[in-house]
């Protein structure tokens, strides 16, 4: 065995552990901590999806789907590589070196989204909140980008992409990108409307993702 593969193979069996336990940490931290802490300090639930047939929630409801395939992604790939096979692993992307990327991505990905979130304080919302008014946050690291909880969510999955190249993480990555596209333009078109000319100007000096 090269060194190349014993490395890839050491890292692939610490992957097959860490890897579900990075998951739920990451579920925590990003949506359970920060749901429960803004509707403590508020009295307000941050989620808005709702069950609707309207483009909102429908957004909701492939997010949701998303995350359960990356779930399942990630469990097939820890429960057998027999298992893990159903998914079309793309032999030639699984390297030491993308595997190594894609971990230091999806923990800078989680350290930015974490911070993001803090920096929001109460403005933060699990899609568009209609019902109740909160202020634009156009500072720290909103200053460099619009978006930075869903340029976050879109690193997080290309970085499990990298991690475990397969037919599926490469679906969840793609329609995950597309779906926050749409999702950042049905907020924009909502804030400008809530925020008028602040919003306008904010716009202008800071780039949507990056």
């Amino acid at each position: 065995m090269t060194d190349e593969k014993e490395r890839t193979y050491k890292i692939m069996s610490w992957l097959k552990l860490y890897l579900p336990i990075y998951l739920v940490l990451y579920m925590l931290v990003t949506f359970v901590l920060p749901t429960y802490r803004t509707y403590k300090k508020t009295g307000v639930n941050p989620i808005t999806f709702g069950k609707s047939d309207n483009a909102h929630d429908y957004i909701g409801f492939v997010m949701k789907l998303l995350i359960a395939l990356l779930f399942i992604a990630v469990l097939m790939f820890s429960l057998s590589e027999k298992v893990y096979n159903y998914l079309v692993p793309i032999g030639y992307l699984q390297t030491y070196f993308l595997q190594i990327a894609g971990i230091t991505i999806i923990h800078i990905a989680l350290v930015w989204i974490c911070t993001a979130q803090l920096q929001m304080g109460n403005s933060w919302r699990i899609g568009i909140d209609e019902e109740n008014k909160t202020g634009l946050v156009t500072k720290g690291i909103f200053s460099i980008s619009r978006n930075p909880i869903f340029l976050g969510m879109i690193v997080s999955v290309l970085g499990l992409f990298f991690i475990i190249p397969n037919a599926l993480t490469f679906f969840i990555a793609l329609t995950t990108y597309f779906i926050i596209q749409v999702q950042i333009r049905l907020e924009e078109t909502f804030l400008t409307r809530e925020h008028g000319k602040q919003y306008q100007e904010y716009k202008q000096k800071t780039k949507r993702l990056l």
